[in-house]
């Protein structure tokens, strides 16, 4: 879309601005656009307000570095949680998918991405000071940290960089089980994937 267009046409510049984000391109752009243009005004100020109210009341628990209006975040001033264990994960969205599953009680830890050399993120770019730094002076012993990334090849590396730093520490060091997910067919999973449920096989019991 031209960008000077964008500046001159009200209609325009919100799809444009709609189509910056992830994973929205400019036909999805447009269609959220329209609907906002159906809607009555309150609908519309009320998003505006809302998006310009996070924008300015939201950063980064001082803790775990995940976005909160409070700090510490809730999950990090909840005293039941169970801070010896920390789950590492590249991302907040992670930390609520992790949270949402309704398994773990522990702490958690966002780096804001993973290694990635060729875009120009490394270890400086990430929070992983802040993590060793968090386990050489947590007030109580952490006892094992899980590393949650994403299975790809930043993931992989990341995870690879983190254990070097944390074992020496003499801290546990566990990583997410990839493999078959459930409700899946063997027939209808890439390689790399069953590869993965195979190294990952567990004991039955």
């Amino acid at each position: 879309m031209n960008n000077e267009n964008a500046k001159r046409d009200p209609v325009s510049k919100l799809i444009f601005e709609l189509s910056k984000l992830p994973g929205i391109g400019e036909k999805t752009a447009t269609r959220l656009a329209y609907f906002v243009l159906k809607q009555d005004e309150t609908y519309a100020r009320s998003l505006a307000e809302s998006l310009v109210a996070a924008k300015q009341k939201v950063g980064l628990c001082e803790t775990c570095f995940t976005f909160t209006d409070i700090n510490p975040c809730r999950t990090c001033a909840d005293t039941n949680r169970d801070r010896a264990i920390i789950c590492v994960v590249e991302r907040p969205s992670d930390m609520n998918s992790v949270e949402m599953a309704g398994t773990f009680r522990g702490a958690y830890h966002v780096l804001h991405g993973a290694l990635s050399p060729l875009d120009g993120i490394g270890p400086d770019e990430l929070k992983i000071r802040e993590l060793i730094e968090r386990l050489r002076t947590a007030s109580a012993p952490v006892s094992e940290v899980i590393l949650a990334m994403n299975p790809s090849v930043e993931g992989d590396a990341t995870s690879l960089y983190l254990t070097r730093l944390i074992r020496p520490l003499g801290i546990r060091v566990t990583q997410l089980a990839h493999g078959i997910p459930m409700g899946g067919q063997l027939e209808y999973t890439d390689r790399q994937t069953i590869g993965k449920a195979i190294e990952n096989r567990m004991e039955m019991r």
